[in-house]
């Protein structure tokens, strides 16, 4: 935490109004957030802190504890090619630590308490012909985590982290995007209904190499994912990708930060969800910073959300910050509201029943987001997940 020094001027009763604003005032914006691998050096969670301050503080509170969770909380299971490098990294073990520099209580627990964090890796100019899937499958009880996933210079791969059951699950992903590798990472998140999950997604984009970033979360109680990727390579490129579909009583969190470093570098940013049932809550906060180094930056991000009905909430929060004007293109957006009536006629006055029509509407809403995913299988598994979602609501 940052604390105010006496000056010999406050001692003579005098007050520099620069450093009283800097005691007083919370840091806003994303880059000027203090960074620690001590949990000692954050507080606990309040909820008046700008990136606590529309998370549910009281569920999350167990993950604010400094204590080490049991052994064999959560079972992994990877399915990798014969090509991926699977090892163990100590805390100072290369390349865990090269980016990662933890934002939040959760992450810093979740460093200090992975003794060893498995590293992927794909190697260079490595192309993968099936992705490498990590199933992650929770049991009950307190778990901590720290993952590297390293894609080498010109390599091409994906990586599908799947998590189910149920842990209250404090967790790190380091990401590595070498020159001109070409990255898909998809987080999915189908946990039971009681778990709790907190996740830190750091990664860095080198020189003409791409990151596509995908954020699944339909099931566990309360679901915080947050990525944050630093473009720092010339025509490095970031897709960043979310859906979400939250039920009563269900919290569903990304607070998204895309920080282009270097010149003519590309983000594109598009989170959607959908929303049902009392007390259904989903929460997006997107940060977009283009430094002043990053010239020739095309940037866009937009949120958009679907209210199906009455009791739930979506928040919605776009920030941008610009520090050069030499640029091609940035831009922000962010909706949030019903079904859209015209929508709706048009299909039934076609002969569709209203039941059927907003089932379609559901579906055309969130399969832009499905099927950037790139895989098959797993989108048709989430167009089935979401009908099972629509099919839940209609019986409620």
């Amino acid at each position: 935490m940052t604390t105010a020094t006496e000056t010999p001027a406050a001692a003579e009763g005098h007050i520099d109004p620069a450093a009283l604003v800097a005691s007083v005032v919370p840091v806003q914006t994303r880059s000027e957030r203090k960074t620690s691998f001590d949990p000692a050096d954050f507080g606990t969670p309040t909820g008046r802190e700008v990136n606590w301050k529309l998370s549910p503080i009281d569920r999350l509170a167990p993950l604010f504890v400094d204590e080490a969770g049991p052994t064999g909380v959560i079972t992994v299971d990877v399915e990798a090619p014969a090509a991926v490098e699977q090892l163990r990294l100590a805390a100072g073990d290369a390349p865990r630590g090269e980016h990662f520099r933890p934002e939040d209580l959760p992450a810093a627990l979740a460093w200090t308490h992975e003794a060893e964090a498995p590293l992927l890796r794909i190697p260079a100019n490595v192309e993968l012909d099936e992705p490498v899937v990590v199933r992650l499958t929770g049991t009950g009880g307190l778990a901590h985590a720290h993952v590297v996933i390293e894609a080498q210079p010109n390599s091409r791969g994906t990586v599908v982290l799947r998590h189910e059951g149920t842990a209250t699950h404090a967790q790190n992903v380091e990401i590595i995007v070498r020159d001109g590798a070409d990255l898909t990472v998809v987080s999915v998140q189908r946990w039971d209904d009681d778990a709790v999950h907190a996740a830190s997604h750091q990664a860095r984009v080198d020189r003409d190499a791409k990151l596509t970033h995908v954020v699944v979360s339909f099931g566990g109680g309360v679901v915080r994912v947050n990525p944050s990727v630093e473009l720092s390579g010339l025509g490095a490129e970031g897709r960043l990708y979310g859906l979400s579909f939250s039920d009563a009583g269900q919290h569903l969190e990304s607070q998204v930060y895309l920080h282009h470093k270097g010149p003519h570098t590309v983000g594109d940013v598009l989170y959607k969800g959908a929303l049902q049932g009392e007390s259904a809550r989903s929460v997006w906060i997107g940060d977009v910073l283009i430094g002043p180094d990053a010239t020739g930056t095309d940037s866009y991000e937009a949120n958009r959300n679907l209210v199906l009905t009455d009791g739930a909430r979506a928040d919605s929060i776009p920030n941008l910050e610009i520090e050069t004007g030499d640029i091609q293109g940035a831009g922000h957006a962010s909706a949030t509201g019903r079904f859209d009536d015209e929508q709706l006629f048009y299909l039934q006055a076609r002969g569709i029943a209203e039941d059927e029509a907003r089932r379609l509407v559901v579906l055309g809403f969130l399969s832009e987001i499905v099927q950037r995913i790139g895989i098959p299988e797993l989108e048709t598994e989430l167009i089935e997940a979401i009908e099972h979602e629509l099919a839940e609501g209609t019986a409620a």
